[in-house]
């Protein structure tokens, strides 16, 4: 066995920032394979040439990456290495690879913005009514008579958003087979409480012009109003940092003397998968007399 041109576990470990227990992990994943295993001991050898993508995933790992995306970025990384595998040396990021790089990366900011939400929805909880709610610009605003195809199911926290992606696209489908498709933004509303408990009613609507012919969806008209709301950031619509919204509505409304009138909304006018996390994009309302 002629190890003169490879690096043993323990050098190849000092050099790429890894320890030999990652390696042998990163070895089961198919990430890092050995050159060259030793039938009879199972020591592990490894080309000079390895060492850039062993460097690569330990920096990856540095951002508490998972493997699995570890893998995908280190793949395309590598797509260019006449070797054509993981385990030889990236030649420089693919564009490939700088987009999975930037769309982990993304995530990371929704999930940090979110995180940074709930902190500041749990000091106003820890604070009971010291906490401060003056965050929320409360402005009203009246809301005319909109025909509307509907979606309703009961439905738990757990449950909400994917029942609302899916009911979304749903009622989309059938907009676009109307008139001119959707008249206003669609709104989420919340005939009652919806947590890991209690279960709504929740009713999807998505707004469309009159006269537009029959649709596949139920519909019903939605009376005009006036309401109360807030604008409120992406990062903010997680739960159950939105709640903190709805009770600053409510609060605004108790202390105006305002009668509530209806269930209290979700109002999306803007493209919510698209938005950042700092991003405005939903209204909290609630109808009033």
């Amino acid at each position: 066995m002629d190890t003169s041109d490879l690096l043993s576990i323990g050098v190849f470990a000092r050099r790429s920032w890894l320890s030999p227990r990652a390696l042998r992990l990163y070895e089961q994943q198919g990430l890092l394979v050995p050159a060259l295993v030793d039938a009879r001991t199972g020591y592990r050898w490894y080309r000079p040439e390895q060492l850039g993508t062993a460097r690569l995933v330990a920096r990856l790992r540095r951002l508490d990456m998972p493997l699995a995306r570890i893998t995908a970025i280190v793949a395309a990384a590598s797509s260019r290495n006449p070797a054509g595998n993981s385990a030889g040396n990236p030649t420089g990021n693919s564009a490939e690879a700088v987009a999975l790089l930037d769309a982990f990366w993304s995530d990371e900011e929704h999930r940090v913005a979110a995180r940074r939400e709930l902190v500041h929805h749990l000091r106003i909880r820890l604070l009971g009514e010291e906490g401060d709610l003056s965050m929320y610009d409360i402005q009203v605003r009246d809301v005319p008579e909109q025909l509307v195809l509907t979606e309703q199911r009961h439905v738990r926290v757990q449950e909400l958003p994917a029942w609302i992606d899916e009911g979304t696209g749903r009622l989309l489908k059938a907009a676009a087979g109307h008139g001119d498709g959707m008249a206003g933004p669609c709104f989420i509303v919340y005939h009652g409480a919806v947590n890991e408990e209690s279960d709504g009613p929740v009713e999807i609507c998505l707004p469309i012009a009159p006269g537009g012919g029959a649709v596949e969806a139920a519909t019903r008209v939605e009376p005009a109003h006036r309401e109360a709301y807030t604008r409120i950031t992406k990062a903010q619509v997680a739960f159950p940092q939105i709640l903190s919204a709805y009770d600053a509505v409510q609060a605004w409304t108790e202390r105006e003397g305002a009668v509530p009138l209806g269930s209290p909304r979700e109002v999306y006018f803007a493209d919510f998968t698209a938005a950042g996390p700092d991003d405005l994009c939903c209204d909290i309302a609630q109808p009033i007399e």
